[in-house]
């Protein structure tokens, strides 16, 4: 499927800001089941653009803004040819061993709840338990954007039982830590099948390590492997490893921010 997707961030600052430098984690990589068909990215402040990649091998790109503006918008938008592989990820750039990805951080670390919860979902065969773990994940919380925020942790929003899609991939990647299987956080884009284009943010799910197979992509929001609706962007231990934009600002008192999220069928193919 042609996938294509708009993403805008606009930040308007109380006083004029006289600066800002920021790293954005919005430009999908090509994998084999992934391709990028077009992609690019506008800041609306004159400044010169670089492309890195990260320790993961995330695309990156880093800029800086003298002002002073009272605005600042950051646009990508493109095009990217996803098929099914029933959430077999294969051909991503692999930085490291999958023993890394045990490693809990402040955001995926499991107390005693979380832990009694992915004890649940055991049994003898990985890929069996991970699907078993989507399901209790995706089943036992409720998807609800106002109790949690970026900064909330695993623990926390299992308590609530309630969350985002940040949320319940944390859970589940705590959850499956704690049952030593391997997993990281994955940011991207989800083109809905209920009609809905307009979105509040990107999509998070995360990919879980099977032995036999490889990495596996869990989405605990929608309770499914990742399909061809999914737009894999980056990948980090947790949200801040992947987050799409982190930064700084010099001065400009107080700060708005307004995301703008689009993701739908490519026209050329819908027409066809």
């Amino acid at each position: 499927m042609r996938i294509q997707v708009s993403h805008e961030t606009v930040y308007r600052y109380g006083q004029p800001a006289r600066g800002v430098i920021q790293t954005l984690r919005l430009t999908p990589r090509n994998h084999e089941s992934q391709y990028v068909l077009d992609w690019r990215i506008d800041v609306s402040e004159n400044c010169q653009v670089d492309q890195h990649e990260d320790a993961f091998g995330n695309i990156t790109h880093t800029f800086s803004a003298d002002g002073p503006f009272e605005q600042l918008r950051v646009h990508v938008e493109g095009e990217v040819d996803v098929q099914d592989t029933a959430g077999i990820v294969r051909g991503a750039v692999e930085r490291f061993p999958p023993s890394l990805f045990l490693r809990a951080t402040s955001l995926t670390t499991a107390d005693e709840a979380i832990a009694d919860f992915a004890r649940t979902a055991r049994t003898g065969d990985t890929l069996a338990t991970l699907h078993a773990l989507l399901a209790n994940v995706h089943g036992g919380m409720t998807f609800d954007t106002d109790p949690t925020h970026t900064g909330t942790t695993a623990a926390e929003a299992f308590a609530l039982k309630r969350g985002v899609c940040q949320d319940l991939t944390h859970v589940f990647i705590a959850a499956a830590r704690h049952l030593d299987i391997a997993a990281r956080y994955v940011g991207g884009y989800f083109r809905r099948s209920d009609g809905v284009v307009d979105q509040e943010a990107g999509h998070a799910w995360a990919e879980a390590h099977v032995p036999s197979i490889g990495w596996v992509a869990f989405d605990p929001a929608n309770g499914i492997c990742a399909t061809e609706s999914h737009v894999r962007v980056a990948v980090g231990l947790d949200y801040l490893g992947a987050a799409p934009v982190r930064g700084t600002r010099y001065g400009g008192g107080t700060e708005s921010m307004a995301v703008t999220v689009h993701v739908d069928q490519a026209a050329r193919q819908v027409q066809s």
